[in-house]
């Protein structure tokens, strides 16, 4: 067990073996698998929901957790954070946050809503579609602020691409407003995904 607990790799095929295993039994208990619209939407939302978790906790990583606690690190330590540990986390970051729009488009369009969500169902006055629709563009919103804002100035902070430290220090600043932006985002975007779930 240690074995396979003390590699990353392992323990995560290990973590998608179990879950195999146990949608199998489940299918089992429900007559078996029809590779149906409801099958490949239940797996969608299953990847949805999975890479969202990843970047959601990684944006409230930063900023919970990184950011406000990089002024108590000496600085001969800092450059083990900026060099190994925020090129990582912006990794994932980064592409849990491209998976999770595409996968809830994806998820959007099987179910049937994809159009009246985007345009908050204002033909149709469908108030789940309008509600989804809401989270849809906030979290658009907030991938566009990663891939185009957040990342490209972290590189720059990063010391990732050259730039003056001038610019470094006014491209972290902008990151971290940014990301706070996200953060900001993050409560009312889950609210709207919740809320089309559970309140209509």
């Amino acid at each position: 067990m240690s074995s396979l607990l003390s590699s990353l790799s392992k323990t995560i095929h290990a973590s998608l073996a179990l879950a195999i295993i146990l949608f199998l039994g489940l299918s089992y208990l429900n007559d078996g698998i029809a590779f149906d619209i409801l099958f490949w939407s239940w797996l969608f939302r299953y990847i949805h929901v999975a890479v969202a978790i990843m970047w959601i906790g990684l944006l409230w990583y930063f900023n919970f957790v990184q950011i406000p606690n990089m002024g108590k690190i000496p600085d001969e330590q800092k450059p083990a954070i900026g060099k190994v540990i925020a090129p990582a986390a912006l990794f994932y970051f980064r592409w849990a946050a491209a998976f999770t729009v595409l996968s809830g488009l994806i998820l959007a369009l099987l179910n049937g809503y994809l159009h009246d969500a985007m345009t908050f169902s204002i033909g149709s006055s469908v108030p789940k579609h309008t509600a989804i629709g809401i989270g849809m563009w906030l979290g658009i919103v907030m991938a566009f602020n990663v891939w185009f804002v957040i990342w490209p100035n972290q590189k720059r902070a990063l010391g990732i691409v050259e730039a003056d430290p001038e610019t470094k220090a006014k491209s972290a600043k902008t990151a971290m407003l940014f990301s706070r932006t996200n953060t900001l985002l993050s409560l009312p975007m889950l609210l709207s995904m919740v809320a089309a779930q559970n309140l209509y």
